[in-house]
């Protein structure tokens, strides 16, 4: 378990409204598992799931009612990253801040190490 703090990922107040929103309508002890996935233009690419499995291995993040789950292996690839949430024009959608990435497609749905 860890607070947001002291944690390798971080999630911002705006991200963890809204994962709690989304949980609040899901199966009690839900979480939203963050990974990174092989895939893509540009290699790997993200991918959110409202799950209620969990592994001994996984970065728990709570915040504000909100749980995130990131498996042991998807953390080497978001150590460092920020997980927000923006409302704009264009949409709603998680935005993930990766220092990590060096490299990712024309619309940012897939990136490089």
């Amino acid at each position: 378990m860890s607070d947001n703090a002291t944690s390798p990922v971080a999630v911002t107040d705006r991200a963890a409204r809204r994962v709690a929103a989304i949980l609040a309508k899901e199966a009690p002890g839900s979480a939203l598992r963050v990974a990174v996935n092989g895939g893509g233009c540009s290699g790997f690419q993200y991918a959110f799931d409202v799950t209620q499995e969990r592994e001994a291995e996984d970065l728990v993040i709570e915040k504000d009612g909100a749980v995130v789950l990131v498996d042991s292996v998807s953390l080497d690839f978001l150590r460092g990253t920020r997980i927000d949430f923006v409302d704009d024009l264009i949409g709603q959608s998680f935005k993930i801040d990766n220092p990590n990435v060096k490299a990712s497609c024309g619309c940012g749905a897939s990136f490089t190490v």
